[in-house]
């Protein structure tokens, strides 16, 4: 795979140094595909995060968020040993995925539903990292700055 070089973008930005990290982590790292999710934009400021969790009972799952790194994992408690299967479909086998959130981006809470578990995102951003117009002061004095004449100006 070719790496992919950022310092033409980095010599005109500040404080972006964790964005290129995360992005060579994001290359070098492969996550399983079980189980499958999707991640929604429900609106401007707020998304869902769905797993497919068939199999999983709540107390079975775990969500834990640290800085901007959300952690989902599911640990089976109960092994079903006696069970003779002739075809298993269903996987119910352990796994933890990991999802970079955004500054910002709070988890805001979770829902488990007929197999599916849904967590929900939304960004807030502190007021003082908002826009705010800034009011310009309209005085009726000008300042003019005047300078010597020249012969041929007057």
């Amino acid at each position: 795979m070719a790496r992919l070089d950022l310092s033409p973008l980095f010599r005109s930005s500040v404080g972006f140094d964790h964005l290129a990290s995360m992005l060579d982590s994001a290359n070098r790292i492969e996550q399983p595909a079980y189980p499958p999710y999707n991640i929604e934009r429900v609106s401007d400021d707020k998304y869902c995060i769905s797993m497919a969790v068939a199999g999983f009972d709540s107390s079975e799952l775990h969500i834990e968020s640290e800085r901007n790194t959300l952690k989902v994992s599911g640990v089976k408690e109960s092994a079903e040993e006696n069970r003779e299967y002739l075809h298993r479909g269903i996987a119910a086998r352990n796994f933890e995925r990991k999802f970079q959130l955004a500054d910002h981006v709070k988890v805001i809470g979770a829902n488990l539903e007929n197999g599916l578990l849904y967590i929900d995102l939304e960004r807030e951003i502190p007021e003082a990292m908002k826009p705010r117009k800034i009011e310009i002061s309209g005085g009726s004095q000008k300042s003019i700055i005047e300078g010597p004449r020249s012969e041929s100006a007057a």
